[in-house]
């Protein structure tokens, strides 16, 4: 089946479904009442399916934020990075010695929030290479870190850091394992219990297809009683909002401390439901083959990807411009084709173009839109080979 209409190929916020756009339409509910309580429970289970967790009812009165892990999920009216403030706030205390490697933006974002809470020893790499993991692990064996914080996956530059070896070296070294997922959770595989997390984030408008402007917290019981210790030393950051202590109160309550963002959590709620229905790992596998098909089409058709090869993420693929274009094919490809994507930031804006590969996007979508791409390209005179697009994203 072709795709009909426009192509919307970013990396967050995604399309939103028709059954997403309905629940945000329903008509305001109290923020205190029994019918909120209902929608936090389903929105709570759900999120421990996005979060990969233990599953939980999805009915009120249930503890519906637990399940026979030791992780609770936080709803948190606000972005992602409102989500990680909390995280870095409530965490650490002005003295605790906290690494953060980057390779990104949003990476770069973790590391400057955090220096704000904490004593932040920023390792910076280049953008799109992957971490030095020698390295790190020799700062961390040197001791007196309390944690390793990471943009898991890094959507400036299309890049999926490798959590699995950096939770190993965690548990070795004894330092708290800290990770933005914001665009991996239900995107790329998380395990937040295997890797012995103590907090994951997640935004809703990005690899779950919700709304923007609500996102989520994995804390473990670890992470809950640290803070909670912080605070009574008194010795923690100054915080209201993003105090996290009445939010581990309210969850028993299937609720939020401040007035929660109660149509987007309808919303999200929803958009948690059809990725029930689809599958986790389905998801996984959707993110990778539309990701797939697009580096290995890019790469035939003689572009250059930013990321290293055997580090690229599966929800984003960060795409070098040809010589003599910039992000007047953007422009272009969005009036004239009615297709989006990205472009970059800082350093390599107008060098560079980001498709992504998350959210509910179907592969007819993803074809359609890579024609458009190529049809664009081609219009501004830069000559591109013969493909058959269809076959990159065939099984």
């Amino acid at each position: 089946m072709e795709h009909q209409g426009d192509c919307f190929l970013v990396p967050g916020p995604t399309r939103m479904s028709n059954q997403c756009l309905e629940a945000m339409a329903t008509p305001v509910i109290t923020a205190r009442g029994s019918e909120f309580r209902d929608v936090m429970a389903k929105l709570n289970s759900g999120l421990r399916y996005a979060f990969n967790l233990s599953p939980s009812p999805d009915v009120k009165k249930s503890q519906s934020w637990t399940g026979d892990d030791d992780y609770k999920v936080i709803v948190v009216s606000g972005s992602g990075t409102a989500a990680m403030e909390m995280v870095m706030a409530n965490r650490f205390r002005p003295n605790d010695r906290v690494l953060v490697p980057t390779n990104g933006k949003f990476g770069e974002r973790v590391a400057e929030m955090g220096a704000r809470f904490c004593n932040v020893k920023h390792l910076k790499y280049e953008w799109g290479r992957a971490f030095d993991l020698g390295e790190i692990e020799e700062i961390l064996a040197r001791g007196n870190l309390e944690a390793l914080a990471i943009c898991h996956n890094e959507t400036s530059s299309g890049i999926t850091q490798d959590a699995d070896s950096l939770a190993e070296m965690c548990k070795k070294y004894g330092v708290a394992f800290i990770l933005d997922g914001i665009t991996s959770v239900g995107g790329i595989p998380v395990h937040p219990e295997e890797w012995n997390a103590e907090a994951v984030v997640v935004g809703a408008q990005k690899c779950t297809a919700g709304p923007s402007g609500i996102a989520a917290i994995a804390v473990s019981k670890k992470f809950a009683d640290r803070c909670i210790t912080i605070r009574n030393q008194g010795d923690s950051n100054p915080l209201y909002y993003f105090d996290i202590i009445p939010a581990l109160k309210k969850g028993e309550d299937d609720q939020t401390p401040w007035t929660p963002a109660i149509n987007p959590a309808m919303g999200w709620a929803a958009a948690l439901d059809i990725l029930k229905e689809e599958g986790l790992e389905n998801r996984w596998s959707r993110c990778k083959k539309l990701a797939n098909g697009v580096r290995k089409l890019f790469q035939d058709l003689g572009f250059d990807l930013l990321a290293d090869e055997y580090s690229r993420s599966n929800t984003v693929t960060a795409i070098m411009y040809p010589e003599g274009i910039d992000d007047s094919w953007r422009s272009k490809l969005k009036e004239d084709y009615q297709t989006q994507v990205i472009g970059a930031q800082d350093h390599l804006k107008g060098k560079m173009f980001r498709i992504g590969s998350m959210g509910e996007t179907p592969i007819e979508e993803m074809v359609e839109g890579c024609n458009r791409m190529i049809d664009c390209f081609r219009e501004l005179g830069h000559d591109l080979p013969d493909v058959d697009v269809e076959t990159y994203f065939s099984d």
